[in-house]
């Protein structure tokens, strides 16, 4: 758990819950409906919506929403299956919205 203090991590933006580490940024050139999202390789902290098929920019992908586990706020979505071969990649990754996360401290 020490390797875990002093990661530059991203909260929750309204109750200032850990909810992913920087390391485990895949991307940040993700687009949401409201702004700039990153996709993480792995979040914590989370809780999954239901899951839903849902068209994208990219393609029909199924998808459930996540929420903070403190304040259940939405931040974001977790590709649970991806049907086109280019996209499979997202599978099992979430994307936060930038404007719902902070930066912190782990």
């Amino acid at each position: 758990m020490a390797e875990l203090m002093g990661s530059r991590a991203y909260c929750c933006f309204n109750c200032q819950n850990l909810v992913a580490f920087h390391d485990d940024i895949v991307s940040k050139d993700f687009q949401a409906s409201k702004g700039r999202a990153f996709l993480f390789s792995h979040a914590m902290n989370i809780i999954l919506g239901p899951k839903e098929d849902r068209q994208l920019i990219t393609g029909l992908h199924t998808v459930a929403d996540v929420y903070c586990s403190d304040c259940g706020e939405e931040l974001g979505w977790k590709y649970l299956k991806a049907y086109e071969e280019s996209q499979k990649y997202k599978e099992g990754k979430c994307v936060l919205e930038k404007f719902k996360i902070v930066k912190g401290n782990g």
